[in-house]
């Protein structure tokens, strides 16, 4: 049987991957066996090697998903302390990185029991690319700033229809992929997602999950691909009711998903 909109499944921390805070909002992702570790878009050093103190952790990677610095930062500095190998985004420009990367390569630490491979996702930066796999049999995507819970990232370097393709791409991932995004704008994000879709029963469940996690200062995420092609308007531009709002907004007609995905993006990008 399939599941309604109200009886989706939240996702539960995936033991092995946990946030490392930066900033005032930014989540580096930790990925360890309790020995080895790597990080993803460490924006911080100091925050990352606090952690790998506390825990007795030695860092072997570094993975980059695009060149912003409240994503990349620290990693020349990490590099420095622990001489960690840096994988990134071979269409920008980083302060360290070893391995550049395109969609089709991929990345393993059998230590870990990390397989992933590189997906380009532009329209945030011109080289964003997302890293997608399995941590030993969980699926996981690290999406930087591409994809959010319930949202995503500005157009800054590329255009609507770059985002809505790469968009696209990571809503055609398998449906309990665990979905770990660089910030936690969940709430905010699902404040305007509510304005966007009123009714939608699975959205509104969600939101008081997330607001009693951020209640007891606990992180939204991960997500996962089911969450978000269920509560996520900019996932949900073919929906009639995402359509209809976009369209009520933009007060003018629109004839394809990029129209649409362009108009809500706009919508967010004034929405307080």
């Amino acid at each position: 049987m399939n599941k309604t909109q109200h009886q989706l499944d939240f996702v539960q921390p995936c033991p092995g991957i946990s946030p490392i805070s930066a900033f005032s909002d930014n989540y580096i992702w930790l990925v360890s066996n309790g020995r080895q570790a790597l990080v993803v878009d460490p924006g911080q050093a100091q925050p990352v090697l606090k952690v790998l103190k506390e825990l007795q952790l030695s860092l072997n990677a570094i993975l980059l998903t695009h060149h912003h610095d409240d994503h990349v930062g620290g990693a020349a500095e990490l590099v420095a302390q622990t001489g960690a190998k840096v994988w990134g985004p071979a269409g920008e420009v980083l302060p360290v990185c070893d391995v550049a990367l395109v969609e089709g390569d991929t990345f393993e630490d059998t230590s870990l029991e990390l397989k992933l491979s590189v997906l380009d996702i532009p329209g945030h930066t011109a080289g964003h690319i997302a890293f997608f796999g399995t941590f030993g049999t969980t699926p996981v995507l690290f999406c930087g700033d591409t994809l959010f819970a319930a949202g995503c990232g500005r157009v800054f370097e590329g255009t609507p229809a770059q985002m809505e393709a790469s968009l696209a791409k990571l809503a055609a991932l398998p449906a309990d992929s665990r979905v770990y995004c660089g910030h936690e704008y969940t709430l905010s994000n699902m404040r305007w997602a509510c304005e966007v879709e009123p009714d939608n029963v699975a959205l509104q469940s969600w939101q008081e999950h997330a607001s009693e996690q951020r209640r007891l200062n606990q992180p939204t995420l991960p997500s996962s691909v089911e969450l978000e092609l269920a509560c996520n308007p900019f996932l949900r531009v073919r929906q009639p009711s995402i359509v209809q709002a976009a369209t009520n907004w933009a007060q003018r007609e629109l004839t394809t998903p990029v129209e649409v995905f362009a108009a809500l993006r706009e919508w967010k990008n004034n929405f307080r």
